[in-house]
């Protein structure tokens, strides 16, 4: 969780900079969570120099069009009529040789401003070897940013904070029912809440789960974040009644994400047994989830044992195969959710 919270803490750090107008001459942005790179990069192509300024000083090339060489030459360039100059190079991992940046870096461009876009896709060392030498000199001339993947169950807290920073509130279910539908595409995710701040009355400033279904497609009483609590609840008639909603809207409702769901709920229950510290912040913290949920699980762990949630694991990894036509005739997907259901709050 360190890493998301730093790199989220960088991200406000290198922005607040560029709005109190701190340039540096080289921001080698990286990376697998494209967002805050995107958002760094156009911040600096919309604001640093004014229109008449972009017309002869400011310059963005995409890593698959270029060479290194050509960036390096860009970059070396002075400024026309303006104290800078700005080269954007987006998808840089499309150039090859990227490392011989370090040339460049050894004496940049004091009045160029030159923005590297390298997305990478968690290739991890690897990664790390290559680019060690451009991330040395960046972090000494400029800035060196890496962007890090949000856990999934970080992102209802992303959705809080990112709508905070507009001013407006979202209470911790319709958060949650929001990321439970979009997923962890942050990207996607901010142009779904800003749709959303649009649609708001102009006397509110709270997104409501309504809102969400109102505007989104969402339904607020059928998805999975409420199946599982159903399930927690060993509320039967509720869980198969949005077990036919699922049946009845599959496309929406993929069975392989609704029993992954399932599985990280009895996960999540499980861990809650095996904890010797169990206050609220403590189990929200090892759990991964709002302090708000954490009485959903204490009861729900009342009413499955450790064991029976190791049962329910076994069980959910029989179904997922079963779904993939391994020892199933012709049961639907939505037939076997139901069976699965009654299996989970019925069985032993």
């Amino acid at each position: 969780m360190a890493k998301q919270s730093q790199t989220l803490d960088t991200f406000n750090f290198i922005l607040d900079e560029l709005k109190n107008k701190i340039y540096k001459p080289i921001y080698f942005l990286t990376g697998d969570e494209p967002f805050f790179i995107d958002r760094i990069a156009e911040y600096i192509e919309s604001n640093v120099l004014d229109e008449a300024e972009k017309a002869f000083n400011q310059t963005v090339v995409y890593g698959r069009d270029v060479s290194i060489a050509d960036v390096i030459n860009a970059a070396r360039r002075f400024p026309m009529m303006s104290n800078y100059q700005v080269v954007i190079v987006k998808e840089a991992q499309g150039i090859r040789n990227i490392a011989d940046l370090e040339i460049y870096l050894k004496a940049p461009q004091t009045s160029t401003i030159l923005v590297v876009c390298y997305k990478s896709s968690g290739d991890g060392k690897k990664h790390s070897d290559k680019l060690s030498g451009v991330a040395k000199l960046a972090r000494q001339k400029g800035v060196y940013f890496e962007s890090k993947k949000f856990y999934d169950y970080q992102i209802p807290d992303w959705v809080t904070g990112y709508l905070k920073g507009k001013g407006v509130k979202i209470d911790a279910v319709a958060a949650s029912l929001i990321t439970e539908f979009v997923g962890n595409d942050l990207s996607r995710l901010a142009h779904e809440l800003e749709k959303l701040i649009i649609t708001l009355p102009p006397d509110r400033k709270q997104i409501q789960s309504a809102d969400i279904e109102r505007n989104i497609g969402v339904s607020r009483d059928f998805n999975r974040f409420e199946l599982t609590k159903a399930l927690g609840e060993m509320n039967f008639s509720r869980a198969i009644q949005i077990a036919e909603h699922f049946a009845r809207n599959p496309n929406a409702n993929p069975f392989v994400l609704t029993i992954m769901a399932i599985y990280q709920y009895f996960l999540k229950i499980l861990r809650y047994h095996l904890l010797s510290d169990k206050s609220k912040s403590a189990v929200a913290k090892e759990l991964g989830v709002n302090e708000f949920f954490v009485s959903e699980y204490e009861k729900a762990a009342k009413r499955y044992s450790a064991g029976r949630c190791v049962s329910i694991i076994h069980l959910l990894s029989d179904y997922d195969m079963r779904s993939k036509g391994v020892n199933n005739g012709s049961t639907d997907h939505g037939e076997l959710l139901k069976e699965l259901i009654f299996l989970i709050i019925f069985g032993k």
